[in-house]
């Protein structure tokens, strides 16, 4: 049951070219940056990954992204990675853009043996009708686009209403990063890093954990854990250094005001965007 593995190194050596994976976070916020490093020294290409975005151009899923290493995104958000937009306008990278919550449904769906669901969310929009550009290519011009989905009438309490299908996804691993972890598994995250990681652990065949904070089993109290052991096969506790090595998404100052109200001058508080993991 002791499920902790030596090295980030280690956790990831047997991930092959072209896997599937399913990584938590949320901007920056609880992202697996250990386990991305350790893929990136690697050498490991051709990956697929789902995720809620592609990090920022330096940190995270940005770092595999700029060495070329992911040929295909499924993510709902990719605002804050300007060498993501140039890849996927110039047609060197796939990227299938997702609702939200319809990503997070579909990897709690493969999690949880569902092959698919019906929502409303898309209803109408080439969500539905397809004809969202996946892949240009270099001129330009759609080469890949979304296929149609089906849809279907259901009668609801508001009438009959129009849904569209959506499939689950099943990811070849799952990286996820947990504040807490014991041996078996059991994991506890922080804030808003709670958003993705659960999910990304669920849809995964092979999920690795790194935790910043590894404790015996039987330390953490049941009603504290967010993720079961049996979601996660590999655990990998981090350093002190490791755990420190956390980047600001996006930094906004405002003046820091005085006792009396009275703002001091040239002196800021801030503020970020993608913290809590």
């Amino acid at each position: 049951m002791d499920k902790v593995v030596s090295s980030a190194a280690d956790a990831v050596a047997d991930i092959p070219d072209g896997a599937r994976l399913a990584v938590g976070g949320f901007g920056l916020s609880g992202i697996p940056s250990v386990l991305i490093d350790a893929i990136l020294e690697a050498g490991t290409t051709d990956l697929e990954a789902v995720s809620n975005n592609c990090g920022v151009d330096e940190w995270g899923l940005g770092r595999l992204l700029f060495a070329k290493r992911i040929r295909r995104m499924i993510s709902s958000y990719v605002g804050e990675n300007k060498e993501f937009a140039r890849q996927y306008l110039s047609g060197e990278l796939e990227v299938e853009l997702t609702p939200q919550g319809t990503l997070a449904e579909r990897m709690r769906a493969g999690g949880s043996g569902i092959p698919g669901f019906y929502t409303a969310t898309g209803v109408g929009t080439q969500v539905a009708e397809g004809g969202l550009p996946w892949k240009y290519d270099t001129d330009g011009n759609v080469v890949v686009a979304s296929p149609p989905k089906e849809t279907r009438i259901f009668s609801t309490a508001e009438g009959e209403k129009e849904y569209v299908l959506e499939e689950a996804i099943v990811a070849d691993f799952g990286l996820v990063r947990a504040w807490k972890g014991d041996r078996h598994g059991n994991l506890v995250y922080r804030r808003s890093s709670r958003n993705f990681n659960p999910l990304a652990a669920m849809c995964g065949r092979v999920t690795i954990a790194e935790v910043e904070e590894l404790v015996e089993p039987g330390e953490l109290d049941p009603d504290d854990v967010h993720t079961p052991g049996v979601y996660v096969q590999r655990v990998v506790a981090l350093t002190p250094e490791q755990v420190a090595d956390k980047r600001i998404e996006k930094v906004t100052t405002r003046p820091r005001p005085q006792q009396g109200g009275d703002p001091v001058q040239g002196s800021d508080d801030a503020a970020s965007f993608g913290l809590g993991g």
